[in-house]
């Protein structure tokens, strides 16, 4: 005699950090058992990563002003660990529509390869380090600032004896107060936007006291502690043999500086991680302040393919609390999609603090504007994509010389984007000296069509 076969569809969540973890609990709480596949080795995402077992360190020296909401989320995946089918040390590869209805999932993880069939998806994907080259970047000893980030929390160690961090974002006062408050020792903190743009954005920032009290605190205990900050900084170059040896910059006034440093932290706001959305089918929109496609979401959560759902940084840059917002936002629309009884005042009370929030997010972009001076001073001899070692020259050749009027065809003629990366650190910078180079918007350009594997994977299983 056969098993019954259920009714209830089966649900997977790409992603264990804020977003994924309200998401899975709201969906626990309705009677289902949603599939959470993530990378990690342990449920938080990259702003409450956890260390691993063994390693572990008192969350106030961790996470700082977010140490409870950290907390909170650590209890509440250990808690939800029995009733979802949690799947840590998992990378979602590839996605596949199915004929009739769903997806299949390509993933790896402690079982292997596998695939996964799934009825609906939701997204929770997370964001990257925007990175922008410059003279010294690809020298050993350069890292993101989420590098430098992963590094103090997972492992409780500094990139360098002597560091110094280079930024265009939130991200770069709050690792420079981490690694402050770590003891390490800050040769530099470099803001390389303008310092009277925050101070127009400071009125919109006050959409949201609290968060603009933290982010007050981060810059004045940085000038008790003597750190040596500079915004409106022109010019960054790494100098050094096989390893970082010193950072030079440009200042505002356009007076030379140079600092000894043996490592370097540098990025420049964030990006999507959206090449999930794209296998998916989802639909992209170009968004002018951040200069990034993105995947279409409604304020709901809805993406435009009918069985995907978005959530967090991955469909749009929020931050940490518009992603346990909308995670728990989008798990509603899920649940409303099925058919279950809606909460609308719930619903209502969750799309008047993401409207919040909102106002704040464009206070926010407008405080760190895009840094256009550093594309501009891109030299032709520069490495763009390392992977396959695509200076800035050959793109800006294959621009005006071989008719590269968009992003898939440049990649076909110079192989930009082709690497282990899939354009996830180039793609951008590429896009960007792209259509500098035909004096056109660089959403005339764009964007590198997502491929699997969307991350690098063996060739085996390992043994």
């Amino acid at each position: 005699m056969s098993e019954p076969v259920s009714a209830e569809p089966t649900l997977a969540i790409v992603g264990a950090g804020p977003a994924g973890l309200r998401a899975a609990q709201v969906l626990a709480k309705a009677g289902l058992r949603p599939i959470l596949l993530d990378e990690g080795h342990r449920a938080g995402g990259q702003i409450y990563r956890r260390p691993p077992p063994g390693a572990e360190r008192p969350a106030a020296a961790l996470y700082g002003f977010e140490a409870g909401r950290a907390q909170a989320l650590h209890d509440l995946a250990d808690a939800l660990a029995s009733q979802i089918d949690y799947r840590p040390d998992t990378m979602v590869w590839g996605i596949a529509a199915r004929d009739q209805a769903g997806f299949d999932l390509d993933c790896l993880g402690p079982r292997g390869h596998e695939r996964i069939a799934v009825d609906r998806l939701v997204l929770a994907t997370g964001a990257m380090d925007r990175t922008l080259p410059f003279p010294g970047w690809t020298l050993p000893g350069v890292f993101t600032l989420g590098a430098a980030q992963i590094a103090l929390k997972a492992q409780g160690m500094a990139i360098g004896r002597r560091v110094a961090l280079v930024g265009a974002g939130p991200l770069l006062p709050l690792v420079a107060h981490q690694y402050a408050k770590a003891g390490a020792t800050l040769a530099a903190v470099l803001d390389v936007t303008p310092l009277g743009a925050k101070v127009t954005a400071a009125p919109r920032l006050a959409a949201l006291p609290a968060t603009l009290a933290k982010g007050v605190w981060y810059t004045v205990a940085g000038a008790l502690r003597g750190l040596p900050v500079r915004s409106g900084v022109r010019a960054i170059a790494v100098e050094g043999g096989r390893q970082v040896e010193a950072l030079a910059w440009e200042d505002a006034r356009g007076r030379r500086h140079r600092v000894a440093c043996d490592a370097v932290g540098a990025s420049f706001g964030l990006r999507s991680e959206a090449q999930a959305a794209d296998l998916a089918g989802c639909r992209f929109v170009f968004e002018p302040v951040t200069r990034q496609w993105q995947p279409e979401r409604s304020p709901e959560g809805r993406a435009s393919h009918p069985h995907v759902y978005l959530a967090g940084d991955g469909g749009g840059i929020g931050g940490a609390d518009v992603a346990e917002l909308q995670g728990e936002r989008t798990a509603l629309s899920l649940l409303a999609d099925l058919g279950r009884p809606r909460d609308p005042a719930r619903e209502a009370r969750l799309d008047r603090r993401l409207a919040r929030q909102a106002v704040f997010r464009a206070a926010l972009e407008a405080a760190y504007p895009y840094p256009h001076h550093l594309v501009d001073a891109i030299h032709d001899d520069e490495i763009v994509c390392r992977c396959e070692g695509i200076t800035a020259g050959a793109l800006r050749h294959a621009a005006t010389e071989r008719d590269a009027r968009e992003m898939n065809r440049l990649k076909a003629l110079t192989r930009a984007g082709m690497g282990r990366c899939q354009g996830r650190v180039c793609g951008h910078a590429a896009a960007e000296i792209l259509a500098r180079a035909l004096n056109e918007p660089v959403e005339t350009v764009g964007r590198l069509r997502g491929q699997a594997p969307i991350k690098p994977i063996p060739l085996r299983e390992p043994v």
